[in-house]
């Protein structure tokens, strides 16, 4: 039997690889999307992103979490889970089709009946998969997750592209989500043993859901605020302005979610198989403090530093109004994956009430603190968004505290050292690199110097984590 130390750096690894792996196809597929299409056609899908997150949310109602919390997991505790999911997506594939004509009103946009009618039908899809995710997150199967991530993503990836090339617009990106959830939600089936079975019992929802009620109303928070932001955009501004932010807040999201994704795929079970252990589920989680702060902190201020470069380079100077959102956005993006490490320690400590209300807390503030910015127009509502992620890093340092008691100093100690030397990197970084002009030798010698500069650092300063990293290569 493998170590939890061996199982946690397996994930991790191979977490990296998934998150590394899609974040860079992502990247590829991207590039040649916003090349083919135009800011409009992107607002009009993200239009209803919040409609399509809230429903999955709903679908899962959180009893997929709670299935990695039990101790004890048998058959039908899954096939609960997965009925489940089926009859709550049909109902609600159901009223969101019946919905579809008010939602084109309310964002004046009539083709939005016949997309969302298409897009809605990937939570249905999505539905069959969701018990299987459970066990696979439960079991660490990142590498299995990983290679049915990319081809999934590649398939659908691909097909976008084709389809916009021919003119489809908008449809090639609905195609392209669709079609990615279908081949994920059936492809989990070729790697776990379990299978649903017809002796449908929910007594096991009814066992998990004073945990998973929680659970369910913090992502649907966490989906609001993720969301909220495009969905004041559609109703007070164009589709365009739409488009913009959504191009910044894509390539923000993909950054942030190549650290936060690695960390989060082995975080919540391994924190839950150390709950009887206080002292060493501190050092596991300040390991993984240190382990995202050495990833997230270089990888979202590197993007802020080449992002007026990487956008016309990549996607054309038509995206140039996204340049001074993603920036902002990226200064908040840093701090969101040490936000998902906080909420999988509470999380796999049992304690979904705390996650529950400190997550809802944050939203609300974000929409006031949005609503009372908007008449500044789209570039104060980012900066006032992405401030308050930086802040709210504190009220989860509070909690913790209790939880494990991880001091304020412990915290500091584990962030600021990969802080500090980050900024100073991408300072020397940016004086240096003046004197260039080629917007495509600014990107690249931008990226390499950044990157040898950070690594030279932690080698002379005698970083642990990257002699552990290289390490655990060298055994692969």
């Amino acid at each position: 039997m493998e170590s939890l130390k061996e199982k946690t750096a397996k994930g991790l690894f191979w977490g990296a690889v998934n998150s590394g792996s899609m974040q860079l196809l992502n990247v590829v597929i991207g590039i040649f999307l916003a090349r083919l299409l135009t800011p409009d056609d992107y607002g009009v899908v993200g239009m209803l992103a919040i409609f399509c997150a809230i429903a999955g949310n709903l679908q899962d109602s959180g009893f997929s979490t709670a299935l990695v919390n039990i101790k004890h997991i048998q058959s039908r505790d899954y096939n609960a889970v997965f009925w489940f999911s089926i009859l709550m997506s049909a109902g609600l594939y159901t009223l969101l089709f019946l919905c579809a004509p008010l939602i084109a009103a309310f964002f004046h946009e009539p083709v939005l009946i016949p997309l969302s009618r298409f897009i809605f039908a990937g939570f249905v899809l999505s539905a069959l998969g969701i018990a299987p995710s459970a066990y696979m997150f439960r079991n660490l199967m990142n590498k299995q997750k990983a290679l049915l991530s990319f081809l999934a993503l590649l398939i659908s990836g691909t097909t976008g592209i084709i389809l916009a090339l021919n003119g489809l617009r908008y449809w090639s990106l609905a195609w392209q989500q669709v079609l990615y959830i279908a081949i994920v939600s059936l492809g989990k089936y070729a790697f776990i043993p379990w299978r649903p079975s017809f002796r449908i019992d929910f007594s096991p929802i009814r066992d998990m859901f004073g945990f998973s009620n929680k659970i369910l109303i913090t992502t649907i928070a966490n989906t609001v605020s993720q969301n909220f932001l495009t969905f004041i955009f559609g109703r007070l501004f164009n589709a365009r302005a739409v488009g913009v932010f959504n191009q910044a807040y894509k390539w923000n999201t993909m950054a942030a979610q190549l650290v936060s994704g690695t960390v989060a795929q082995v975080a919540q079970p391994v924190f839950a198989s150390l709950n009887d252990e206080r002292d060493r589920q501190r050092r596991a989680f300040r390991k993984m403090l240190r382990f995202t702060a050495f990833l997230a902190f270089p990888a979202m201020f590197g993007l802020a530093l080449v992002s007026r470069e990487f956008i016309v380079a990549a996607i054309s100077e038509k995206w140039l109004e996204s340049v001074p959102l993603l920036q902002i956005l990226c200064i908040g993006g840093a701090f969101l994956p040490f936000h998902t490490l906080y909420q999988n320690l509470l999380i796999g400590r049992g304690r979904s009430d705390i996650y529950m209300g400190c997550t809802v807390s944050q939203i609300v503030l974000q929409i006031l603190i949005i609503l009372s910015t908007y008449q500044w127009g789209i570039t104060a509502m980012v900066t006032a968004f992405s401030t308050l992620l930086v802040v709210w890093l504190l009220v989860w340092q509070y909690f913790a505290r209790q939880a494990i008691g991880l001091s304020f100093r412990m915290m500091l100690a584990d962030l600021l050292p990969y802080l500090g030397v980050t900024i100073a990197v991408m300072a020397a970084t940016y004086f240096a690199t003046l004197p260039l002009q080629n917007i495509y030798l600014l990107l690249a010698v931008r990226i390499l110097l950044a990157a040898v500069l950070y690594l030279l650092a932690m080698k002379v300063l005698g970083s642990k984590m990257l002699e552990e990293c290289i390490g655990y290569l060298k055994k692969k």
